[in-house]
C-alpha cells in the first residue's frame, strides 16, 4: 500500500461533520483573528484544501476541479490579505 493510499483510506475514515465543524471553525478563527496569527490559520487551511484538491483530481467532475480551485484561490487572498 502507498503512502497516498493510506492517506486516502484514512481521510474516508473521517466523519463528514467533524471534518465540516473543524474546517469551518479554521475558517471563522482565521477570518476574525488579527494579522498574521489569522493568515496562518487561513494558510493552514490553504494547505489541506489543496492537499484535498489534487490528491482527489483525477476523480472529479469539471465543474468540481473548477469551484474547488476556485475556493482555493479566494483562501489564498485572504490570508495574503491578511498578511498585507
Amino acid at each position: 500500500m502507498t503512502t497516498s493510499d493510506h492517506f486516502l483510506r484514512r481521510l474516508a475514515r473521517v466523519n463528514p461533520t467533524v471534518a465540516f465543524v473543524a474546517a469551518l471553525a479554521l475558517l471563522l478563527a482565521g477570518l476574525f483573528l488579527p494579522g498574521i496569527v489569522g493568515a496562518l490559520l487561513l494558510g493552514v487551511l490553504a494547505a489541506g484544501l489543496a492537499t484535498l484538491t489534487f490528491t482527489t483530481w483525477p476523480v472529479q467532475s469539471p465543474v468540481t476541479r473548477v469551484v474547488r480551485v476556485v475556493l482555493l484561490t479566494l483562501l489564498v487572498v485572504a490570508a495574503l490579505s491578511k498578511v498585507l
